[in-house]
């Protein structure tokens, strides 16, 4: 694995005492070396069957494990060698009531197993459309209760539908973004439609990947995508009982948030290519093509030291323990982490920015942490002049050699001074190209800035994650960071070259806001997504063979005027499928180089479990946005596909997903019961 920011794939724990001052596995906090090794098993309360991906950590402190695939946990805790110590104990999971139990430790090793309790099904949905009348629909369990109004008296003409999940108004129709507001009543005129709300989440709309027939269109060419949030603000709506809205599902995001074993780079190039060919899940007559792509893995004898600088929003509307409580246990987990040649600053903004930490030794932890534990929320949001300063601050204690990168921690909302996307992107862009990167990591519920915060991410050479939970900051800030914070590799963009007289048509799945113009692949000022050290990156395309019965739906562009596209031939590269083309630039470098990979037709075989599994993600994905594509894909398919491709799954990654897709299953269930019975 390249970092220690990277661990080992074994439950671990990250020892904080309450105090804030950071300490090691096996050193107590007085000193004296005594610990307590607590271990045991999580289950299901009802089935009894064991709980994969379970939080269980010491209330006020970062001691936090995960259970494995068995359902089994390890903690290590500091105690008084003499006394012991009194800790409190929560267990929490997706779907399930959390546990709370007091232990009275002494030194030594001790078993303590849980029982969780699942927690009833809850949704609440509003729904207008056109002149009907409103219905309020209550669900728990199995109960249902319905309450009509009148109708509204002039429906938006604008807006389709309106939505609301738990009070939060989700609007659907002509405008480029969708909406989740507060403001839980139906619009009763043209005004309403306009969603003055302004703590409301913005999603960019997605408008779908058509097929594309490859005589006249045989490339297809985008960016690679590293973000994860879709995933984790999926998992934050079916948790609370609600359908996500269509625009909040990145099927590329879905798809990229699980590790899958790629071979690692051979060669001078960083990355690897690999590619599978299988049949589709939710089409038979289809064929699915998997792309994956894995960075070079750096040991951390190799590792630059990391210059960071922590710019946290602490406006009043982080002032939920969602928000602000959340982002300081997140970024205590990160500090554990940090090396005696690494440093971190911290910029808070609200009202007015300012300076709460200057840049510091990693091996400070106590003051790192203690600057941390002061953050308080209130005041406006003045987010452009937090960017200014965190980048000033990054450049002030700029490393030639090192990894120097603001990460920026937000629900989104930027209304004081520097505020449009178009400012924001340029200060953002201007200070890339000096060599600091931007991480965005979102918070909360009821006014995240999705599409703002991802297309700050993607313009700052960065990422961008959604944590809803202490589990999911783990992930991204512990497992995932050491590849985060390391480009090994910028501007990678993928061309692929489909051989027509082997695919008729072809789809992209996800990408929507990646692709990019065919002579953008060669233009090395077009700036594309960054690839991690270790980072794994896949891509889903759907071909339709040639004679496919289905052929005829796929759209068939205009005749040209002045020349006539060449027929394919029979013979065309043989049993080549597709050609595929990567170009990507050197962390420090201005000018790309380019990699070439070879796809042949060939029997189909039996598919690899991540093959299977990605799939499987996939169409829960486009049956979970309603996709036009998703043909005979259901959320029972994708389960039946995942749970027989989970493989090692050493985080219990791929069994939360199980999880979270039954639970999708009841949801729609739920949804759909609801509006029958209107």
């Amino acid at each position: 694995m390249p970092t220690r920011f990277v661990r080992a794939l074994v439950p671990v724990s990250l020892l904080a005492i309450s105090t804030g001052v950071a300490t090691l596995p096996r050193r107590a906090a007085n000193g004296s070396g005594a610990i307590a090794e607590m271990t045991g098993t999580v289950t299901d309360s009802a089935t009894s069957q064991p709980l994969p991906s379970t939080m269980v950590n010491v209330r006020d402190t970062a001691v936090a494990a995960i259970t494995d695939g068995r359902g089994q946990y390890r903690l290590v805790i500091p105690v008084d060698s003499v006394t012991g110590r009194e800790v409190v104990l929560l267990v929490r999971r997706i779907g399930y009531a959390p546990l709370t139990r007091t232990i009275h430790l002494v030194r030594g090793t001790r078993t303590e197993n849980f029982a969780l309790r699942p927690t009833p099904l809850q949704l609440s949905e509003v729904v207008v459309t056109g002149s009907a009348a409103v219905s309020l629909r209550s669900v728990a369990g199995n109960s249902i209760t319905s309450i009509t109004a009148a109708p509204p008296a002039a429906p938006p003409p604008s807006l389709a539908t309106v939505t609301v999940y738990r009070g939060k108004a989700v609007a659907r129709g002509d405008r480029a973004t969708t909406r989740v507001g507060r403001d839980s009543r139906a619009p009763t005129n043209d005004s309403a439609a306009v969603d003055p709300e302004p703590n409301a989440e913005v999603y960019d709309a997605i408008a779908e990947n058509p097929f594309l027939r490859t005589a006249s269109a045989p490339r297809s060419t985008f960016s690679i995508d590293v973000d994860h949030a879709s995933y984790s603000n999926v998992r934050r709506f079916l948790k609370a009982g609600q359908r996500p809205p269509a625009d909040a599902v990145r099927l590329e995001e879905l798809i990229n948030y699980f590790p899958y074993d790629l071979p690692a780079p051979v060669g001078e190039d960083p990355v690897s290519i690999t590619t599978e060919v299988g049949v589709a899940s939710w089409n038979a007559s289809h064929r699915l093509l998997r792309v994956g792509l894995r960075g070079r893995p750096i040991s951390v004898d190799e590792l630059p030291p990391n210059n960071l600088v922590f710019l946290i929003d602490v406006s009043g509307s982080m002032d939920s323990p969602d928000k602000l409580p959340l982002l300081k246990s997140a970024f205590r987990l990160l500090v554990n982490e940090l090396r005696p040649q690494d440093r971190v600053a911290l910029v808070v903004y609200a009202g007015n920015a300012g300076l709460v930490l200057p840049s510091t030794a990693g091996d400070r932890k106590e003051l790192i942490l203690e600057a941390i534990d002061r953050l308080e929320a209130g005041g406006s949001t003045a987010g452009g002049a937090g960017l200014r300063l965190a980048y000033d601050v990054a450049k002030s204690s700029f490393m030639s050699k090192g990894n120097n990168r603001v990460i920026l921690a937000t629900d989104g909302d930027f209304n004081v001074g520097v505020s449009s996307d178009a400012e924001l992107v340029k200060l953002i862009e201007e200070r890339r190209g000096q060599g600091t990167f931007l991480t965005v990591l979102g918070f909360g519920t009821g006014n995240i800035k999705d599409s703002r915060m991802e297309k700050l991410a993607d313009k700052g050479n960065g990422n961008y994650a959604y944590v809803d939970n202490l589990m999911e900051a783990r992930k991204v800030l512990v497992t995932e960071m050491g590849a985060t914070l390391l480009t090994i590799a910028k501007d990678v963009k993928l061309q692929l070259e489909f051989n027509p007289t082997r695919v008729a048509a072809y789809r992209l799945l996800g990408y929507e806001n990646r692709l990019l113009r065919d002579e953008d692949f060669t233009d090395d000022k077009k700036d594309a997504g960054e690839l991690g050290s270790g980072h794994t990156v896949t891509a889903l395309y759907e071909l339709i063979p040639p004679g496919a019965a289905d052929l005829d739906q796929v759209r068939k562009p205009n005749d040209l005027r002045y020349t006539t596209p060449p027929a394919p031939t029979s013979t065309a590269r043989g049993d080549e499928l597709l050609y595929v083309r990567l170009r990507y630039k050197p962390p420090t470098a201005d000018n790309s180089r380019e990699m070439t990979h070879v796809v042949r037709d060939e029997a189909t075989r039996t598919p690899t479990a991540d093959f299977a599994f990605a799939s499987a993600v996939a169409e829960f994905g486009m049956v979970l946005r309603d996709s036009p594509n998703k043909g005979n894909g259901s959320i029972d398919h994708a389960i039946r596909m995942a749970e027989g491709s989970r493989g090692e799954d050493p985080f219990g990654y791929r069994a939360e997903f199980v999880s979270l897709a039954r639970m999708a299953r009841d949801v729609l269930q739920a949804t759909a019961r609801g509006r029958g019975s209107r």
